[in-house]
């Protein structure tokens, strides 16, 4: 991972999925596709990197 502050396209599309798909979730019209669609999302290499960059850089919550 280079800087996590500049995500490359390809992140930034998945940061965007994983936002969609909540909404989407969280929503009356909310379906079982989305929950999956963010599993797959969440467990994508570029997207795990990013994350623990975040975190080591005290941007995003850390998992408890």
């Amino acid at each position: 991972m280079t800087d996590p502050l500049k995500p490359s396209p390809s992140l930034l599309s998945k940061l965007g999925s994983i936002t969609v798909h909540v909404e989407e979730m969280l929503s009356n019209k909310g379906h079982e596709f989305d929950l999956s669609a963010l599993k797959s999302v969440l467990n994508d290499v570029e997207v795990k990197a990013w994350l623990k960059s975040m975190q080591d850089m005290a941007l995003v919550p850390v998992k408890r």
